[in-house]
């Protein structure tokens, strides 16, 4: 007989062989005003999550049939509970761990034995996390910027993340990002979510059936207010995506979202182009050395060929080493064109929060490089959002404002 509804914004289904652990759990979750089903094998989970229609899954790794990990894997291929939050209890606490268990598509990993807070605490932030997903009601053209280079390791993926942060933080919005890395995209794994969903969900999806409940579906929300479009776990996941699948994406996301936020790959396939192309701004993102420098003007080469326009165009200048660069002017002069912002070497603020899945902006927003990242989001920002102060400032915007102020005094 099937289990009725009941409260379906708190039903929790626990899985775990040891009753223990199992009976620790759930008592915890009761106790936070949660309805809780719980089963000992993984096996009755995978058979039964239909039935139970739970609004979150806590499951143990380590169980006979199917460990934790598979069961995952086997629950996101289920259309039903694709975007349902999934929390990995373990007694493995290590870095490779941690990524099997962000690979099968989990949320969330504590390691055994937790503190009950902490359990209620999670479990709280990801139900809050899965109802705030964006309406689906459109509203006017976001702006969508492209980060691109040609080279790798000038920190593409670091600078859109932080963008799609700050202007989320900014303006009090949600913001798209979208990983168009399909080969080792990163921008899910630097704000520490989980690829339960991703492009490889939409690729095989005719471009005319894509639609924005079908793409709301496979965001990952993040406490930021960015919600991201990631990139496939495996190359060969995305291999079948079109450019007029990208096309399309990029349009439902520009209806639901103020800004959207591309994270290219360094290439020119079609898939990249067909974000190039729809792209209101391009941020190209070069270090101080030769072969950067002769790859960034390569890709201004054939953005002119493409006639992509003068003033659509900002170059980002990140010193990724310490000393011994080129000088800004001898870029500007070889390049003919003006760099706008030079990100100075940081690897103390960027490798931690690459590794942690935090960006600077979040990290460490008062530090040079967070305010830094912060004005130049505030620098891209939509002409309607600068000329209008919101009503409510927040605290990313009063900081930017501050600093505004400053300059302007200085200069007077």
């Amino acid at each position: 007989m099937a289990i009725k509804a009941g409260n379906m914004a708190t039903r929790i289904l626990v899985v775990d062989d040891d009753p223990v652990i199992r009976d620790i759990v759930s008592a915890v979750l009761r106790r936070a005003g949660h309805e809780v089903i719980a089963l000992s094998s993984s096996k009755d989970a995978l058979d039964r999550v239909d039935e139970i229609q739970p609004a979150m899954i806590v499951s143990d790794v380590t169980m006979p049939e199917m460990d934790g990990y598979e069961l995952t894997r086997r629950l996101r291929a289920k259309p039903s509970v694709a975007q349902t939050p999934i929390i990995i209890l373990t007694s493995h606490d290590s870095a490779q761990e941690k990524i099997r268990g962000f690979e099968s598509g989990a949320d969330d990993y504590l390691t055994k034995p937790f503190d009950p807070p902490e359990l209620e605490a999670r479990v709280r932030v990801l139900l809050r996390r899965t109802a705030a997903l964006p309406s689906q009601a459109p509203q006017a053209k976001g702006k969508t910027i492209a980060v691109f280079s040609l080279r790798g390791g000038v920190g593409v993926s670091t600078i859109a993340t932080n963008l799609a942060v700050a202007l989320a933080q900014l303006w009090n919005c949600a913001t798209g990002l979208i990983d168009l890395a399909l080969v080792g995209g990163q921008s899910a794994l630097m704000l520490n979510l989980s690829l339960r969903t991703s492009w490889a969900d939409l690729a095989r999806i005719p471009t005319e059936s894509l639609d924005a409940e079908v793409v709301r579906k496979v965001l990952l929300a993040h406490p930021s207010g960015a919600y991201v479009l990631a990139a496939p776990n495996r190359p060969e996941q995305g291999e079948p995506l079109t450019g007029s699948q990208v096309s399309r994406v990029i349009a439902i996301a520009k209806e639901q979202f103020p800004y959207v936020i591309l994270d290219l790959p360094h290439d020119f396939r079609e898939t990249t182009l067909a974000g190039l192309d729809n792209a209101d701004q391009i941020v190209v993102a070069l270090a101080p050395e030769m072969a950067s420098l002769h790859a960034t003007a390569s890709a201004l080469d054939v953005f002119e060929t493409l006639q992509y326009p003068q003033q659509s165009l900002r170059l980002a200048l990140n010193w990724v080493f310490e000393r011994r660069g080129l000088p800004r002017k001898d870029i500007e002069d070889a390049l003919q064109h003006p760099i706008d912002v030079v990100i100075p070497f940081a690897s103390e603020m960027f490798v931690p929060a690459i590794n942690r899945g935090v960006p600077t902006v979040l990290e460490a927003p008062t530090s040079p490089v967070g305010a830094l990242l912060e004005d130049f989001a505030y620098y891209l920002s939509q002409a309607d959002h600068q000329q209008n102060p919101p009503a409510t400032p927040s605290p990313a915007w009063q900081r930017v404002a501050a600093r505004l102020q400053q300059r302007q005094q200085k200069r007077a």
